[in-house]
C-alpha cells in the first residue's frame, strides 16, 4: 500500500507563467528551494537544495509543456526517495487550476502528515508569488 497527498488550487496566471513557475530553477528558488538547478525534459535531472543537509536530487518523470511536470526522486531521506511529486495544469476561465500530486508515500507518518501540510504553505507560497509577486525569503519559508 502507498500514501499520497493531492492538493487543487487556483492561480490567477496563465499555464505558461506556472509551468515556469515550478519546472524553472530561478522560479522554483523564489518559492520553494534556496538553489536549484535543472532543465524541464524527459530524464533531466534536477538538484533541489536547501541546506548541506537536505540537498536533494530527482528526474523528470514525465513532462509535457504548459500541461504537467514530474519529478520522481533519486536522491533525498528515506520516506522521500520512493516517491514522485507533479503538477498538473488546466487553462480555466480566470487562470490556471493547479492540480498537484505527491504519490508512492510507503507510511503515512509524521513527515507524510508533515509534507502534507508544508506543500499546502509551499502552493500558497506559489500562488502568492505568481498573483502578487511576493517572495518569501527562504530562511522565513514553513
Amino acid at each position: 500500500m502507498s500514501y499520497n497527498i493531492y492538493h487543487n488550487l487556483k492561480i490567477k496566471a496563465s499555464v505558461n507563467e506556472v509551468f515556469d513557475a515550478v519546472s524553472q530553477p530561478e522560479h522554483l528558488n523564489n518559492w520553494w528551494t534556496l538553489k536549484s538547478s535543472g532543465t524541464p525534459k524527459l530524464d533531466s535531472e534536477y538538484n533541489l537544495n536547501f541546506t548541506d543537509e537536505y540537498n536533494w536530487y530527482c528526474k523528470v518523470s514525465k513532462v509535457e509543456l504548459n500541461r504537467t511536470f514530474h519529478l520522481k526522486m533519486t536522491k533525498s531521506d528515506k520516506d522521500w526517495n520512493p516517491t514522485t511529486f507533479g503538477f498538473d495544469l488546466e487553462s480555466i476561465e480566470d487562470g490556471t487550476m493547479l492540480k498537484f500530486s505527491h504519490v508512492n508515500w510507503l507510511e503515512a507518518n509524521h513527515h507524510f502528515k508533515h509534507s502534507s501540510f508544508c506543500w499546502a504553505m509551499l502552493l500558497n507560497g506559489l500562488k502568492n508569488y505568481l498573483e502578487k509577486g511576493i517572495i518569501i525569503p527562504f530562511e522565513e519559508r514553513n
